[in-house]
């Protein structure tokens, strides 16, 4: 009888464990196939019962820092080997993950913390195991964005994960008015160096929003501050903590006020009689608290039928 091939062979190679309250556990041989591990993003003690036994059922996990995963690993006792896949090995890394995938091997991706591919190097894997015909399995659990979301205080029934705003004051700010009117709860990520820009520019392109900065989210030192915009960024402006992790939620734009055609019309016209288009329009936004883009819609359809001669 021929001996069974680890390579090809999910049922064969050695037999693994993971280790929890102290108790050795057998861990089955995970199917073939991808497996998106989500991983703690700072307590351990969130790695989930499921994710546990596929990091120790698989063939091999592919990690951002193979360091930092093996902290996890040690915690729980697991010996499946580490390999590294993050963007500066990706080009090189990627096509012998997926030589493994189609021998008939299983692979587990984790990110450093939290859910992979969720601003982490991934994605490309997935689309060429998908395109490939090869199973992709996500296997859920902590993530910063929905810790962050949940104990903001803010609304949740609509949210926008942005990531990473540019680094760049202009390009941010720029960034953040293509932002301003989305109809929901905004998400980011940001660093304690850049943190107090960001809160600033937040708050001189959104204004007066309700917001919540969460900082080191479950870990020892955990702080969420909530506030408007200006507040939050006097706080860093004065030296508040920058050591740590950030995830910034900002509160959806006000509802705008109801539109009365005619009134606002009315309003228009007289601050056209004394004031350039241009200024008209940025009178009317701040008297009415009405979308900018509307009032400009109006004060030209206005101008232009004067000009007709039908106003």
């Amino acid at each position: 009888m021929a001996t069974p091939d680890p390579k090809t062979d999910p049922a064969s190679g050695p037999t693994r464990h993971y280790r929890l309250f102290a108790q050795e556990i057998e861990a089955r041989r995970a199917d073939p196939g991808l497996y998106l591990v989500a991983t703690p993003i700072g307590n351990l003690g969130d790695m989930t019962l499921r994710g546990l036994e596929i990091l120790a059922g698989v063939d091999v996990i592919a990690c951002e820092d193979t360091r930092v995963t093996r902290k996890l690993t040690d915690r729980y006792g697991v010996t499946t080997p580490l390999v590294a896949y993050h963007d500066h090995n990706a080009e090189t890394a990627r096509p012998k993950l997926l030589a493994r995938l189609a021998e008939g091997q299983s692979v587990a991706l984790v990110s450093d913390a939290g859910t992979p591919l969720i601003s982490d190097p991934g994605y490309k894997l997935v689309r060429e195991a998908r395109e490939a015909g090869l199973v992709v399995t996500a296997v859920p659990g902590a993530s910063a964005v929905m810790a962050a979301v949940a104990s903001a205080g803010l609304p949740t029934d609509r949210f926008l994960f942005e990531g990473f705003l540019p680094s760049r004051e202009q390009a941010r700010r720029s960034r953040v008015s293509e932002l301003a009117e989305v109809p929901a709860t905004l998400v980011f990520f940001e660093t304690g160096p850049r943190i107090a820009a960001m809160l600033n520019d937040l708050a001189g392109v959104l204004g007066t929003r309700d917001a919540a900065v969460c900082r080191e989210l479950t870990k020892l030192h955990e702080e969420v501050r909530r506030g408007d915009l200006a507040s939050l960024a006097r706080i860093w402006d004065e030296g508040a903590e920058t050591r740590g992790e950030f995830v910034v939620v900002v509160g959806p734009p006000a509802a705008a006020p109801p539109v009365e055609t005619d009134a606002l019309d009315d309003l228009i016209r007289r601050a056209l009689a004394t004031a350039s288009l241009k200024d008209a329009v940025e009178a009317v936004v701040a008297a009415t608290g009405h979308k900018r883009r509307l009032v400009y819609q109006r004060a030209l359809s206005l101008t232009q039928r004067s000009g007709d001669g039908e106003a």
